[in-house]
């Protein structure tokens, strides 16, 4: 199955096996089509809490070229392929770790905290898309996956090698109804190909909109990764969505919840449930954003998604990714936050900046005990009209200390990134 997904998009995009009389019409489609090109260029640092085996802080200076070409259109048919070049600059200080192993780039770099950005050059997407009507679109071989805010499955996109799905994709879309299904053959995680894994996993998110204030989805996860059983997982859930006007403010908020179980006798049993909030107000150049994530824990694991991207969700620290690939606190979290996101128009800042600042209190969801507390800033400004420039800052205090019987917080730390990013 994983062959025949990638075979039918390569023989689709480069059009092998089409008759003779049609290959100029495919050759016109290919050069109808677009160049892929994006550059990005990355310097992170990474002070942690230091023990007797972590000693010095992460450095790493990267740069990731990912290149390819999107065909025009040929009988409703559509072709895509593109790869990711990611080389070091500069020595290794830091560790690349897999699901909490030994230093992947070597024993002696387990002095320095994980920055898990290796060298890389390999296919990145391979997908033929056939669009038959207004109404439904397939696509096949190997693509980009997101859905919704990331947190169940998402590609990713914060690391350098971004996790793309060996798959089947079916979309649906007529009047109020969007539905998607994914049946998904293998996960090409951040790591390269020494860390994907065979899956044999099914993804369902089908929503109705009932008007703009309102909009209702139901969503199934089902996960089964041959290399990661630990990882396996089924979640069902609901979410409702929705935007609307309250004098000068524009308003939105999203709530989610889900259930999480064993499935396929991948692991012991296990029940635990995820719900999380949303809402937030912009006027003018300002916005306001109030969440709050209540992830269950039963002291031995907790709500998780291994190939959701976790970055984006409880804090740029990544305090609370877990290594083995769960991406779990076994204690269960609960995260309150506020965001408040100003987009200048006058000051000394470039035109079209961003800047944003982010506040999470952290607590033990199985106890309730305090565990620590976050601020996230970034200042995004555009260079060119295709160039931009990213400055992040991620600061994770855990608290001093934690009552008898609750989990141990991860360890505190400081990280910054400076970003360079092109794309055409």
């Amino acid at each position: 199955m994983k062959t025949s997904l990638l075979a039918c998009a390569a023989l689709g995009l480069f059009g092998i096996g089409e008759a003779t009389a049609a290959d100029a019409t495919v050759i016109d489609a290919i050069k109808a089509g677009h160049p892929i090109l994006e550059v990005r260029s990355r310097y992170e640092h990474w002070d942690q809490t230091k023990t007797q085996t972590l000693t010095e802080n992460g450095q790493a200076l990267s740069v990731r070229a990912r290149y390819g070409w999107e065909t025009g259109e040929y009988k409703t048919l559509k072709g895509l392929v593109d790869f990711e070049t990611i080389r070091w600059l500069g020595p290794q200080r830091f560790a690349i770790t897999n699901n909490g192993g030994p230093p992947l780039n070597g024993a002696d770099k387990v002095r320095y905290p994980a920055i898990n950005d290796p060298e890389v050059t390999e296919l990145n997407r391979l997908q033929l898309q056939w669009t038959p009507s207004k109404v439904a679109q397939l696509t096949v071989g190997r693509q980009r996956i997101q859905m919704d805010e990331q947190r169940f499955v998402g590609a990713a996109p914060w690391r350098m090698d971004e996790q793309t799905f060996d798959a089947v994709r079916a979309d649906i879309s007529k009047g109020r109804l969007k539905a998607t299904y994914v049946y998904v053959t293998k996960v090409n995680r951040t790591l390269g190909e020494i860390a994907d894994w065979d899956s044999d996993s099914h993804f369902l998110n089908a929503g109705w909109t009932v008007s703009d204030a309102l909009r209702v989805q139901a969503l199934v996860y089902a996960f089964d990764f041959k290399q990661a059983p630990a990882s396996s997982s089924i979640s069902k859930g609901v979410r409702v969505s929705g935007k609307g006007k309250l004098g000068p403010y524009a308003l939105t908020y999203a709530a989610t919840y889900a259930r999480q179980n064993d499935w396929r006798g991948n692991t012991a049993p296990f029940e635990l449930d995820y719900l999380g909030l949303d809402a937030s107000a912009t006027r003018g150049i300002y916005t306001v954003r109030l969440g709050y994530d209540a992830l269950e824990g039963n002291g031995q694991r907790g709500f998780g998604s291994a190939i959701g991207a976790a970055h984006g969700v409880n804090g740029w620290a990544d305090a609370w990714s877990s290594a083995g690939g769960i991406k779990n606190f076994a204690d269960g979290l609960q995260d309150a936050n506020i965001t408040v996101t100003l987009k200048p128009r006058r000051l000394w800042l470039p035109k079209k900046s961003e800047l944003m600042a982010r506040y999470h209190d952290f607590d033990d969801d199985r106890t309730g005990a305090d565990l620590g507390r976050e601020w996230n800033l970034s200042w995004i400004a555009p260079v060119t009209s295709k160039m931009t420039m990213q400055w992040k800052y991620a600061d994770f205090d855990r608290a001093d200390t934690v009552p008898v019987g609750t989990l141990a917080p991860p360890a505190s730390r400081t990280k910054w990134w400076l970003i360079l990013e092109y794309k055409l």
